[in-house]
């Protein structure tokens, strides 16, 4: 996508789009040279409504949406609505005056949240309670090229304006849209910033792309761990967009990273059988780091097995979570917590087999049923 500041005047943007859509939707010949191209992830759009056997003059319609339906959506998605709220609701502040609003959407593309619509008076407001219900299915499949469906297909950041939707009946629309990755690194939705029959605002682009990493770092932070890690590079001034935030469990385990994390460590940082552990990563001890939560420190300087440093800031728990489930009174992870999770780890891992479990371990049956139950919760 080009820059705000290359954006061609109106009048030529939209005899742009209108002659891609006639090479490329109706096949009426070549662009003529020097002419603006449209997004490739737009074309990749319009290419696969083509192949479906869609055509731009079908009509769209908006399927009404069940109470029953918007509850059971809401509650399928009630943390990610629940750490996008505040961060909308900033945006609906944001945006107020520019007629555009927002919208959250599941991996699907179904609608879970909705900021400010327009009232009443607007004349656009039939057009914007169309998709502005939870529930409603906004996805490609149902309503051809839109920011909601391309940036879920490309998972990045887009920008739409009128005539780059696939639909007749959706070029009233400019909208902008970016993924939402939660934090095991998979796609759980994205954020749409859309109004009708607007000025084209492609810069809306630059802030739905800041207000989602917001949003997922809220998810990372109220993530359950053992260890919430801060993570910058050195002499990098802290904000949303440079912190990577890593969760730690008890036994040294990644459950879950932002954007910027998995960035600046070079992992996916998606969780799989036997996980990525804290010492694949970083080349000091795990209790240092329990250590230094324990203490308040400021920021560690820490090695990665790359070569390359980070400052670290090692809280105890998710910011949402106080203190550290199974610690000490001390704030320290105590051994025998520690020690009883990773033999429950290795009894998981050989599928029940104690022996099995016993063997990769190095002590014997009798132990690990011994240490097993005393790890048991009373009245189990």
């Amino acid at each position: 996508m080009m820059s705000a500041s290359a954006v061609p005047p109106p009048a030529e943007r939209s005899l742009a789009i209108a002659q891609a859509r006639r090479e490329l939707i109706d096949g009426d010949g070549p662009r003529p040279r020097g002419s603006v191209r449209v997004d490739p992830g737009i074309t990749r759009s319009w290419q696969r409504c083509l192949e479906a056997g869609r055509r731009p003059q079908q009509r769209v319609s908006f399927e009404p949406v069940s109470r029953t339906a918007s509850r059971e959506v809401t509650e399928c998605n009630r943390a990610l609505v629940t750490a996008a709220r505040p961060v909308i609701e900033r945006l609906s502040r944001a945006i107020a005056d520019t007629r555009y609003f927002a919208i959250l959407t599941d991996a699907r593309g179904i609608v879970v949240d909705v900021g400010t619509l327009p009232d009443g008076t607007d004349p656009a407001a039939r057009y914007a309670r169309d998709i502005g219900r939870i529930g409603v299915d906004l996805s490609e499949s149902a309503i051809g090229t839109s920011a909601i469906g391309t940036a879920l297909a490309e998972q990045e950041s887009v920008w739409l304006h009128r005539g780059e939707h696939f639909f007749d009946d959706t070029s009233v629309y400019s909208c902008a849209g970016a993924p939402l990755f939660g934090p095991r690194g998979d796609c759980i939705g994205m954020l749409d910033l859309t109004g009708v029959q607007v000025v084209e605002r492609p810069e809306l682009r630059h802030l739905a792309t800041l207000s989602a990493r917001s949003i997922e770092n809220l998810l990372v932070q109220r993530e359950p761990c053992e260890l919430l890690l801060r993570l910058l590079w050195p002499g990098c001034p802290s904000s949303e967009t440079t912190e990577g935030l890593l969760c730690i469990d008890a036994v040294g385990h990644v459950t879950g990273a932002n954007a910027a994390a998995r960035q600046m460590l070079h992992q996916p940082l998606v969780c799989h059988a036997g996980g990525l552990h804290f010492n694949d990563l970083f080349a000091l001890p795990l209790h240092m780091m329990f250590d230094a939560a324990r203490r308040g420190d400021a920021m560690l300087e820490v090695p990665l097995w790359s070569g390359l440093r980070v400052q670290v800031r090692a809280q105890r728990g998710g910011s949402e979570h106080g203190g550290v489930p199974g610690a000490a009174t001390d704030g320290r992870p105590r051994l025998r917590d520690v020690e009883t999770a990773l033999i429950r780890k290795a009894v998981t891992d050989a599928r029940g087999n104690v022996a099995e479990a016993a063997r990769t371990l190095g002590i014997s049956r009798a132990t690990v049923y011994r240490k097993l139950w005393r790890g048991r919760p009373a009245g189990d």
